[in-house]
């Protein structure tokens, strides 16, 4: 009994889409990077009000300090992203150089009717859903890093609020030091949303297929 399959077509479309989805999902990473370098030029800044404003700002200074390492370890899970949907990239550029060359060893195969290109299609299909599963593994794993980035980004809200709250103490560095927690604030909420529309990207939710072309 053969195997249920999608049309060549219908499949080419679903990976173009995926590549297309890809290279959104990257160019959201890279707008999460350059919120994450703001932020650690921020609290570089902050770090020095907080020592210009002495004792009344050490509590200030401190979270000023764990945001800027927040920063750092949000670029390293943004750099783990991008090696991901690299990887994502070429492995559907792999799927779709398999519909193409499945297609045609099966056109050659029902041409011809005989074992030989039948056992050449045969591997060619096991090596097919090889790279399927692996995209399918992939996807997966990308998804789990944003996940733990989007973990990362909760304790960046907690930071910043914390700071809010310290900035009160600041006595006549008060203004200046609430002003710079409100701008924390501010940019953590927008890695929030950046991430947010990546969790809600049709990569991770691609459509169920009734069966495959290869």
């Amino acid at each position: 009994m053969s195997r249920p399959v999608l049309s060549e077509a219908s499949a080419s479309a679903g990976a173009g889409a995926d590549l297309l989805r890809i290279v959104r999902i990257n160019e959201e990473i890279k707008s999460v990077v350059a919120i994450a370098f703001r932020i650690n030029i921020m609290a570089l800044n902050a770090i020095f009000l907080a020592k210009r404003a002495g004792t009344t700002a050490l509590g200030f200074g401190v979270l000023s300090n764990e945001l800027r390492v927040f920063s750092q370890d949000l670029r390293n899970g943004m750099e783990a992203l991008t090696g991901l949907v690299h990887a994502c990239v070429a492995e559907v550029s792999r799927v779709l150089q398999d519909i193409r060359h499945t297609g045609l060893l099966r056109c050659a195969v029902a041409d011809v009717q005989r074992p030989g290109p039948a056992a050449v299609l045969a591997r060619r299909e096991a090596e097919n859903a090889a790279h399927s599963a692996h995209l399918a593994a992939l996807r997966k794993e990308l998804q789990r890093a944003l996940e733990d980035a989007f973990r990362l980004v909760e304790l960046g809200s907690v930071l910043a609020k914390s700071a809010k709250i310290e900035a009160a103490y600041g006595q006549s560095f008060a203004g200046e030091l609430s002003q710079v927690s409100g701008e924390f604030a501010g940019v953590v909420e927008e890695i929030r949303e950046s991430l947010e529309s990546l969790r809600r990207s049709a990569f991770f939710n691609p459509p169920r297929e009734a069966g495959r072309v290869f």
